[in-house]
């Protein structure tokens, strides 16, 4: 039972998960960067012992003057984030993908999803992709039900195969008949090493459109544009990355001429004019 001081209004959730759903960090900073923007409090955990293989996902010690402070488990956190001035709440979820035990995982969100009175659910996930470092970040996804990402010009993901929690999470809250979104954003694959403020800015965006909250991107901007400039630099003292990267961009460019239509720009305008009404 989660103990509230008032009933929330109008509650959207935003989950990430740290691991195979999360090239880049990207997922995991866009959450992380919420909380702190908004100052989000703790509401719940979940046991970590229902759904973590400490031998996999290991609690981590500190140590103090030689004697041991505490013990880190990992687990799954629900906090929350009150916008008065928006006139909606948000709760945010993060944690390590679970080891184990995914459905019994999944019904305890759906049922503190429940409980708070969640009624839309945004989930996170970054993937590494032959996407060229210096060209939009490319966000995909799903929606359930579908017409609420084909009414925010979300491209659908083709992609079936093996999933992580996320797949496994959306499906449950979906069948609830929860409206849930999952947007993944790609992150090249030549430097994948964590975190890409960039991804994380792209996921950004498409969490403001959907939860319909205005976002402060406090310095998340600035870091994107820095980032892009040190892969710049590194990529230039290899000329075999300069050209593989060469190479992504006109398969990029010339992929996206096509949408130059009446009909991606008219989507781009629309998403233009509502985050313009909501600000």
């Amino acid at each position: 039972m989660i103990k509230l001081v008032r009933e929330l209004v109008e509650p959207v959730m935003v989950v990430a998960f740290e691991g195979w759903n999360d090239a880049g960090e990207a997922a995991s900073l866009a959450v992380d960067h919420l909380s702190n923007q908004w100052g989000a409090r703790q509401l719940c955990a979940l046991t970590p012992d229902d759904y973590y293989d400490f031998q996999v996902a290991r609690p981590r010690m500190s140590v103090v003057d030689g004697a041991v402070e505490e013990i880190e488990w990992p687990t799954t956190r629900v906090r929350l984030a009150s916008l008065p001035d928006q006139g909606r709440d948000v709760v945010l979820v993060d944690g390590p993908e679970p080891n184990m035990r995914w459905r019994s995982y999944a019904a305890d969100l759906l049922a503190i999803a429940r409980e708070l009175g969640v009624t839309r659910v945004v989930m996170l996930g970054s993937l590494l992709a032959d996407a060229p470092h210096t060209r939009p970040v490319p966000v995909t996804g799903m929606a359930s039900p579908v017409e609420l990402g084909t009414g925010h010009g979300l491209d659908a993901t083709t992609y079936s195969g093996p999933t992580g929690i996320l797949g496994v999470v959306h499906q449950a809250f979906a069948q609830a008949d929860l409206e849930t979104v999952s947007l993944w954003a790609a992150v090249p694959h030549y430097v994948a090493q964590p975190p890409c403020p960039k991804a994380a800015l792209a996921l950004l965006a498409w969490v403001e459109d959907f939860s319909g909250v205005r976002i402060p991107l406090g310095d998340l901007p600035e870091e994107a544009v820095s980032w892009e400039s040190n892969v710049d630099e590194l990529t230039a003292e290899d000329e075999e990355i300069s050209a593989y990267v060469r190479g992504l961009e006109e398969a990029k460019d010339t992929a996206d001429l096509p949408e130059a239509s009446g009909d991606a720009i008219a989507q781009e305008f629309e998403r233009y004019l509502r985050r313009r009404d909501e600000s």
